[in-house]
């Protein structure tokens, strides 16, 4: 998938207490979906952020 012209294979995807999965965003690399992950977990709520690869990501 393209946006803007760039392939964002990456994405991150947060999880709440019900099971419920949302998509957070696309990244272009891994490294950088995780940092976003990372940072995104740190804030102390109950979700869980998850990085996944599109073509294997049930969304």
């Amino acid at each position: 998938m393209t946006e803007g012209g760039a392939v964002l294979p990456w994405l991150v995807i947060r999880q709440d207490e019900g099971g419920n999965r949302y998509r957070v965003g696309r990244y272009a690399t891994r490294a950088e979906a995780e940092r976003v992950a990372d940072r995104l977990g740190t804030r102390g709520h109950q979700q869980l952020y998850v990085v996944e690869k599109a073509d294997r990501a049930v969304t």
